[in-house]
């Protein structure tokens, strides 16, 4: 079984909420955070598989079609490739906010499906995200869960970062 690095992607990868912008709902909206391309270069050269569990409730709301949301991914793989790293996978949920689906994290079903495509073996694997939801996700599936920047107040995951390039240096340190 291998190991994995889920990512949740806004406020993790890209910005959000920043003075640039609000929400990403077009590729010109996607701004790598400084420090992400060379984090996930380290967890490639680690052997992590590497993952996207992101909620789009935009779409079920209409603010983007699925197609866009396609190009907003192919950017991010496109700015990430400038430096060397990659994501092996990515797992959406588009659906409305509070329609109860099993994907919409705080479920943990798009790692469920994730772990199963992939042969992961989630007690050697990380569930990093910025929100409550991403941590009671990773929590649920039994990852080591890490918060990512200042979003929450409260700690409720097993290690915080300011950002996304510091647990990388962490794991590279403990590996």
């Amino acid at each position: 079984m291998k190991k994995a690095i889920f990512l949740d992607r806004d406020g993790v990868i890209n910005e959000v909420l920043s003075t640039r912008v609000k929400f990403v709902n077009k590729p010109s909206d996607f701004y790598l955070i400084d420090g992400v391309g060379e984090a996930i270069k380290t967890f490639n050269l680690l052997h992590y598989k590497v993952f996207v569990v992101t909620n789009q409730g935009g779409v079920g709301l209409g603010y983007m079609k699925e197609s866009e949301l396609g190009d907003v991914h192919k950017k991010m793989h496109t700015d990430l490739a400038e430096y060397g790293a990659r994501i092996d996978d990515i797992s959406v949920c588009i659906h409305k906010p509070n329609t109860g689906c099993h994907c919409r994290k705080p479920k943990p079903g798009m790692l469920v499906k994730l772990s199963r495509k992939h042969d992961i073996d989630v007690n050697k694997s990380f569930m990093v995200g910025d929100r409550k939801q991403d941590i009671e996700a990773g929590k649920q599936m039994g990852t080591t869960t890490v918060l990512i920047g200042n979003r929450e107040k409260e700690n409720i995951a097993n290690l915080v970062f300011d950002d996304l390039y510091q647990f990388s240096q962490f794991l590279m340190k403990t590996l």
